[in-house]
């Protein structure tokens, strides 16, 4: 299989290309930059000297990828350019996984007021949101276009759906603070992601209106069948990669944290790329640097009668590229570890 990168030289786009150039099952053909179209991959991307099979960037035009040989393409890029890009690659046939937040909102009302205007509202009922360890497996043959999670809501969703699914966890008075690395925000230079402004900085920002809030308050309704609201506080954090969130919620009466740890065993027991440590153990976001996983642990705080539940992960790997290599796996019939090991 042939798969092509749309915006190849952002954060998640330099990940993808280092990912797929490893993957056993697949041929990067073709990236593309406005930026940097006619220039060698490898002087773009050092970090693949020797590896980058003489690729070179190409200009970003849809039209002439959409009458290509590459069957699956994946759009790194900012939310509405990749709708531009997708609307002429989905009718020719194309699969494709949109990194952007374009496809992740079902609700065209709700995308509009976070976002601003849709540029393809035609195809989001044909768009399919992935989280492969939450997502009902019938995406794989159904969709056309799927929109990987943002890196926000991996953290929350993959800890909380399973207990708010069981009924451990009351579904009000629910606070998710989570703290991201710079990169985050992508690459661009802009005063308050200068080195000197978040070196020994951290700070809260986006807050009541956040723009991943919308994905996961659309998510959590969507698995548990109601409407949710919760608090989400992130933060930016002086560090290159990561995010670690902690989510208070109190508990149902009656629940323990041992009906936790077995809601999150029934729904992830299989899942590779989850790992659940025991209580007290907090995850460390040093320690899923690099990787596509996810940490989780919880603790019952019996003064409060809350769950403390803490998730990490590295924000560009599970919370983009690593999550959507691991979604084109699934899609293609590939082992689900396939170039992310």
């Amino acid at each position: 299989m042939k798969v092509g990168i749309i915006g190849a030289s952002g954060y998640s786009g330099e990940l993808l290309v280092k990912l797929l150039l490893g993957h056993p099952q697949v041929t990067l053909a073709a990236v593309t930059s406005r930026g940097h179209a006619g220039r060698p991959l490898a002087a773009v991307i050092p970090a693949v000297r020797g590896l980058d099979r003489g690729l070179v960037f190409s200009p970003s035009d849809a039209a002439v990828l959409a009458a290509g040989d590459i069957g699956l393409f994946f759009l790194a890029l900012p939310h509405g350019a990749a709708a531009d890009f997708a609307k002429l690659l989905v009718p020719a046939g194309k699969k494709v996984i949109d990194l952007s937040a374009d496809f992740r909102i079902a609700s065209l009302a709700t995308y509009e007021k976070y976002y601003g205007p849709h540029h393809a509202p035609a195809l989001l009922p044909s768009a399919r949101f992935v989280l492969p360890e939450l997502t009902p497996p019938a995406w794989k043959t159904e969709a056309k276009l799927v929109a990987a999670p943002g890196c926000y809501p991996t953290s929350v969703l993959v800890p909380l759906v399973p207990l708010l699914k069981a009924g451990v966890v009351t579904r009000e008075h629910i606070v998710a603070n989570s703290l991201s690395g710079v990169s985050g925000a992508g690459r661009k230079a802009e005063e308050m992601y200068l080195f000197c402004e978040r070196a020994e900085s951290a700070k809260a920002y986006g807050l009541v209106k956040h723009r991943h809030l919308a994905e996961i308050e659309e998510q959590l309704a969507l698995h548990t069948g109601a409407p949710i609201i919760i608090q989400f506080n992130p933060h930016l954090a002086p560090m290159r990669r990561g995010i670690a969130t902690t989510i208070t919620v109190p508990a149902s009466p009656g629940g323990t944290i041992e009906q936790v740890y077995a809601a999150w065993r029934a729904a992830y027991g299989a899942s590779c790329f989850v790992q659940i440590l025991p209580p007290g153990e907090t995850p460390d976001t040093a320690y899923t640097i690099g990787t596509n996983r996810i940490d989780l642990s919880a603790v019952h705080d019996p003064r409060t009668g809350n769950f403390v539940i803490t998730s990490a992960e590295d924000n560009l790997m599970k919370g983009a590229s690593g999550q959507a290599v691991q979604i084109m796996n699934l899609w293609l019939g590939f082992p689900e570890k396939a170039g992310l090991e």
